[in-house]
């Protein structure tokens, strides 16, 4: 996966005015968002070349709750978002993370926008059935994860018999089940139907969750007002259907096919 860490990409907004820090002469600091701008639906470039996704439009929306009239996303390999969050380098996270007990020893986090579950991309004619095949079949078993991710974290803690191997790309992380040189690919439920989807020949998904989760905005510690701002605008964003909404128009296969097989939707 490529990531560039220095590109930016600036959103002009339309808002209530509001007294951004400047420092002396300088123009006023902007409002900045951080995000792995690698991850579609949720955030990357459109064939314009513009951020676009879910983050994206959660971000924007945001930032106008707040009163921002301009704001910068930022684009970051993810396990870097947190690093550049305690530095001061970026106000939020808005990233598809996983709001972990480990994680939460860095930063606050607010509450969820997102329910999902990590599941697996096996090869099509592996034995693996359900979640709970991993840890009986576990001792052997190849699995592959992307760096920094609750499937990476998982296998350690859960599959130790296992061999893991972690790349920064989830591609890679696919190639590596459909060229059988993997048993398993441990990622969220939406990731692994869309890669199937694209590899439907050598892999099936196991979409039953492993483990459920919870997506969050990420926020430095000790920024209390911050935290109880965004909550109010989750809180209001929901109720007001924009979720549904984004569902609908970012991942309606998805929704139809996740709540075919009962698994509810992430966006809820």
């Amino acid at each position: 996966m490529a990531y560039i860490m220095t590109r930016r990409h600036f959103l002009p907004l339309i808002a209530a005015s509001a007294a951004l820090p400047s420092c002396g002469d300088s123009e006023p600091l902007l409002f900045t968002i951080g995000m792995d701008m690698t991850y579609p639906p949720f955030e990357f470039k459109n064939e314009k070349g513009e951020p676009d996704g879910v983050d994206v439009k959660i971000a924007e929306a945001l930032a106008r709750s707040l009163g921002h009239n301009n704001f910068r996303l930022e684009a970051y390999p993810f396990e870097g978002l947190i690093p550049a969050l305690q530095a001061g380098k970026i106000d939020l996270v808005i990233s598809a993370m996983t709001a972990t007990d480990e994680r939460r020893k860095s930063i606050d986090f607010s509450d969820p926008y997102a329910f999902t579950a990590i599941a697996m991309l096996v090869q099509k004619d592996s034995a693996i059935q359900k979640p709970d095949d991993l840890k009986v079949k576990q001792q052997g078993l190849r699995i592959v994860a992307k760096i920094g991710t609750t499937g990476e974290s998982y296998t350690r803690e859960e599959l130790k018999e296992a061999k893991l191997t972690t790349f920064d790309d989830e591609i890679a992380c696919v190639l590596e089940v459909a060229q059988k040189r993997a048993d398993v690919f441990i990622y969220d439920q939406l990731s692994i139907y869309a890669y199937w989807k694209k590899n439907q020949e050598t892999t099936r998904p196991v979409l039953q969750p492993i483990r459920e989760e919870s997506w969050a905005i990420g926020i430095k510690k000790g920024k209390a007002a911050l935290l109880a701002s965004v909550n109010a605008f989750l809180k209001d964003f929901r109720a007001g259907g924009n979720l549904a909404k984004l569902g609908d128009q970012y991942l309606a296969e998805e929704k139809k096919a996740l709540e075919g097989m009962g698994i509810p939707f992430i966006l809820r």
